[in-house]
């Protein structure tokens, strides 16, 4: 067969590309995208998306044409796009990355497998990043990650021949010619290759010693952090091409006298080395349950916030007009830019579900719309983290004057995306409600008028929330429903930062993992007491978001930055869920020998096991000495 067809979805390079690599075995390669009407018209998509991946496609088709073969873009469903293929060049194999998206990409991947089958093609997909399909048990994952991370990152194939006969129509599409509405954001990061690997060398060169420090604050993040989250979320880089980075540049710094050597540059890396895992870890909670996308994790809180939604106070949160001065900024500034930070993101969740008391359904829409970076399988993870319904995490009930006080302290923050606070004095800025009405008179600032009155009693609010929500905790058969999600989705400390971590691996450990659940649950209640509804406490460094037993086996999850760092972030009351992600696509090569730098599916020696009893698992891989990275190759970016 002499075509090869490159299926290019959320993975919009040349580099480190698996698909690509296979396909330029045919003597002829179609790259394709496709521009698909169902998820265009989708509520998690928008204007910015569109114009960020038309800007990606410009760098990819410029990279692919380099090299012999141009992008070819086509509208329509898929299938029909492919049909066309067919009846153009005749039969073809389909090549592609996995892909764990919304439902709507989930749905469409079935209806390619089957259109596949049909019609005699052969669709080979490839593993993206560390997520891994079919997983058997969640104790394997870290040992497969770290396996595929430490495969050489995939060169760019030097010629790609080209299809003789062009596909007709093809080209970019503007917003307006594909019938959206809205505007696109004045002030978001610009998309490509070229961009992303100009931001690579940016941050580790400038930015990584203050990382660590800076990326908690309003402030300092826009900066400070990476940056890179809509780069990853589009697939413009790979996480194993910045997991090669970063090893090479811990071992150059390494290398250098300490007295020369940057310093909290060795701390800033660990820390984004952290996210870096953190990043493929919340993805694989929807790669192995599509139903967390729409379903609360944990289905015994189902009913609890769902017939108490209050639309005017969801319309105000989303225009930023709650009356809490730090909400309103960050609402204002991801309308003009697409990004905030974090934390503010978790603090805008959590304002959300626990002052405001809403369902995370229709915020989580919202906020997709609203992130440049949204990656479905972090963002619907970490909202319902952030919203309480995992049963697993330590609930972080965020005071939004208190983080104000924080992290933004002379209200400089504030004053910028709300310029009609600008001349309210500082004691008053985080609550201007309290300004007397003289002092009203005199800045110009009628509460009420010219800005808006606090939309709830937000200590009350949060009293409420926290005394629901663990009495409900405290629920046997909630405790009992918290094991079996934590088995599912839990942390098993794998080895991250650099340094090898305990594994629920073996029969003692899993038999005990239940009971120190519920020591931590326990732990964390007794913690929280009627004067810190704020029970956050963390400083931006890449361990202050572990609660104090995260030198157990076992631990409530509370990352809080994965959203928007690296990127990226429901109870259906007709009780409709999704079928649970059972893959009759061909699978992916059961070895890297198929295509170098791949990994099989699961390690040869891993076997399906119970939670009483498992046989001992082989310990996973140490990460690189950091006097002996993996072999590195040009990425665009060193």
């Amino acid at each position: 067969m002499k075509l090869g067809v490159v299926w290019f979805k959320r993975d919009l390079r040349v580099f480190d590309h698996a698909p690509l690599v296979e396909a330029v075995r045919h003597r002829e390669v179609l790259p394709l995208y496709v521009y698909e009407p169902e998820l265009i018209r989708a509520p998690d998509y928008s204007v910015q998306h569109l114009n960020f991946v038309n800007e990606c496609l410009t760098d990819l088709d410029q990279a692919l044409s380099a090299r012999g073969s141009p992008l070819v873009v086509q509208f329509g469903e898929i299938t029909h796009v492919l049909k066309r293929v067919l009846d153009t060049y005749g039969p073809f194999a389909l090549y592609s990355h996995e892909e764990t998206g919304n439902a709507i990409s989930y749905a469409r991947d079935k209806r390619v497998a089957e259109w596949c089958r049909v019609h005699g093609i052969a669709w080979q997909e490839f593993p993206s990043n560390g997520v891994v399909r079919r997983l058997a048990s969640r104790d394997d994952w870290a040992a497969i990650w770290m396996e595929r991370m430490r495969q050489p990152a995939l060169a760019a194939p030097d010629f790609i021949g080209a299809p003789k006969t062009p596909l007709l129509p093809a080209g970019l599409l503007r917003p307006s010619s594909l019938g959206m509405q809205g505007t696109d954001k004045p002030l978001r990061q610009p998309g490509g290759r070229k961009l992303a690997s100009q931001q690579v060398r940016q941050f580790f060169s400038k930015h990584l010693h203050e990382y660590r420090y800076a990326m908690s604050s309003p402030l300092t993040a826009a900066d400070a952090c990476s940056r890179l989250s809509p780069h990853l979320a589009y697939g413009v880089l790979s996480i194993r091409e910045l997991m090669h980075k970063v090893w090479k540049t811990r071992s150059e710094f390494l290398a250098m006298p300490e007295p020369v050597r940057p310093k909290d540059a060795l701390a800033g890396l660990k820390s984004f080395e952290s996210r870096l895992h953190w990043h493929c870890h919340f993805i694989q909670k929807l790669e192995s349950e599509p139903e967390i996308e729409e379903c609360n994790v944990h289905r015994g809180f189902d009913g609890l916030r769902e017939p108490h939604f209050n639309r005017e106070h969801f319309e105000r949160w989303c225009a930023g007009e709650t009356g809490f001065p730090l909400i309103d900024a960050c609402m204002k500034m991801l309308a003009q830019t697409g990004w905030i930070n974090f934390r503010m993101r978790a603090l805008l969740v959590s304002f959300s579900s626990y002052q405001l008391w809403n369902h995370w359904r229709e915020p989580a829409l919202h906020l997709a719309r609203e992130f440049l970076d949204y990656e479905p399988g972090i963002h619907y993870p970490q909202i319902q983290m952030q919203s309480g319904v995992t049963g697993i995490n330590t609930l972080r009930i965020y005071n939004p004057v208190k983080q104000a006080q924080d992290q933004d302290p002379e209200g400089v923050f504030v004053k910028r995306w709300v310029p009609a606070l600008q001349n309210v004095p500082v004691a008053y800025i985080f609550e201007p409600w309290t300004m007397p009405e003289g002092l009203q008179q005199s800045t110009g600032v009628l509460l009420g008028e010219h800005y808006p009155m606090p939309i709830v009693d937000h200590l009350e609010a949060a009293r409420h929330a926290r005394d629901t929500l663990w009495g409900m905790r405290k629920d046997p058969s909630v405790r009992a429903e918290a094991k079996q999600v934590f088995n599912k989705h839990g942390s098993r400390n794998p080895l991250r930062e650099g340094r090898p971590r305990k594994t629920a691996s073996t029969k003692k450990h899993v038999v005990a993992s239940n009971d120190l659940l519920s020591e931590v649950i326990a732990a964390t209640e007794a913690r929280t007491s009627d004067t810190d509804i704020d029970t956050s406490t963390d400083t931006g460094s890449s361990n202050s978001n572990n609660n104090s037993n995260n030198n157990s086996e076992i631990r409530t999850e509370t990352r809080t930055d994965i959203i928007s760092e690296i990127g990226n972030d429901i109870s259906d009351d007709s009780g409709n869920t999704r079928t649970p992600r059972k893959r009759s696509r061909a699978k992916a090569p059961a070895s890297p020998s198929a295509v170098p730098g791949t990994a099989p599916a699961s390690p040869p020696s891993a076997t399906p096991t119970s939670d009483s009893t498992s046989a001992p698992k082989p310990t996973p891989p140490a990460p690189p000495a950091p006097d002996t990275p993996p072999p590195q190759l040009s990425l665009g970016f060193d």
